[in-house]
């Protein structure tokens, strides 16, 4: 009796100790495919700050919280399961859609680029000054529209990683990214416009040093969302053309990713720096690949809009 008691225990400890294996193995495969989709989560994390500008202060957290729910809603109830889906009876159609997206990150890059060129600010028609229920639901609504989007990047870059894995341990790694991601992302931004509030509040305590750093902190916000728009802007240019190169490898067109890993190593052994001076010349290269081809669809798109550039991106 006291034998089979010690059995059973000893059987008990084992599956505990495969549970919490499997729980750190998922855990572990989770942050690296998090880490892969990190261009996508910067990119994400630049734009959303844009959603809340010129609303009430004492709107932008409760509006932020209905984004970060639609993003997880996006990502739970519509991309996972078909990602996995398609993972599970065409795994090629994953690396087509990847490549899809890519072009898109491309495009959107190269417009941002564009307008900027020309002078203008025309990013999205973003209805931020608006006041009163109805703008705040069209403001979530927009929001979570180009949520979906990045979102759909973010969850296929990570399956990507991830594909040779079983079914269950696929979709158990996914959900872990899904919340981790929209914790990750909509945490930042929540402090990002919630930093010149902080800033008033140090501003005016008794402190010297509270008030010159509340100052510092009010005076720092435009700056951050224009670092921010350029940083988003690089990532999708570098996140589209990297997701080109090594899609276009994986279907079978050597060519491009050959070149770009014959510059990496020809700078590799450089004492030091190489890994760094490596990874420099692979997302460099990347940004290049991704602006060219975001500017060619931008031409694709205006001919096909039967407009001049301009007109074609001002209808945008």
């Amino acid at each position: 009796m006291a034998g089979g008691l010690v059995g059973l225990l000893d059987d008990v400890a084992a599956l505990a100790k495969l549970a919490a294996a499997s729980v750190d193995d998922v855990g572990a495969a989770a942050g690296r495919a998090s880490a892969k989709a990190a261009g996508v989560v910067v990119d994400d994390t630049a734009v959303t700050p844009a959603y809340v500008q010129g609303l009430a202060a004492d709107r932008e957290l409760p509006i932020i919280k209905k984004i970060a729910y639609g993003s997880l809603r996006n990502k739970l109830l519509f991309i996972l399961p078909a990602a996995l889906l398609l993972s599970a009876v065409a795994p090629i159609l994953v690396e087509i859609i990847l490549m899809a997206g890519g072009t898109f990150l491309c495009y959107e890059g190269a417009e941002k680029i564009y307008h900027k060129l020309k002078g203008d600010d025309h990013d999205h028609d973003v209805p931020a000054a608006m006041k009163g229920p109805e703008a705040e639901e069209a403001t979530v609504a927009g929001a979570i529209r180009t949520d979906f989007i990045l979102s759909a990047e973010i969850m296929v870059i990570s399956l990507k990683e991830v594909i040779d894995e079983g079914f269950v341990q696929r979709a158990l790694i996914l959900v872990v990214v899904a919340l981790f991601i929209t914790v990750v992302v909509y945490g930042v931004v929540a402090l990002i416009v919630k930093m010149d509030d902080i800033g008033l509040s140090m501003a005016r305590r008794d402190s010297e040093t509270s008030q010159r750093l509340g100052r510092l902190l009010v005076a720092a916000m435009p700056k951050l969302l224009t670092w921010l728009s350029v940083i988003g802007t690089a990532a999708m240019l570098w996140v589209g053309g990297h997701i080109l190169i090594v899609g276009a490898h994986e279907l079978g067109w050597d060519a491009p990713y050959d070149f770009v890993h014959d510059l990496e190593e020809s700078v590799r052994d450089v004492g030091g720096i190489g890994g760094v001076l490596a990874w420099l010349v692979n997302t460099a290269v990347s940004a290049v690949v991704g602006l060219l081809t975001g500017a060619f669809v931008v031409a694709i798109v205006s001919q096909f809009h039967g407009a001049s550039p301009d007109e074609a991106l001002e209808s945008h």
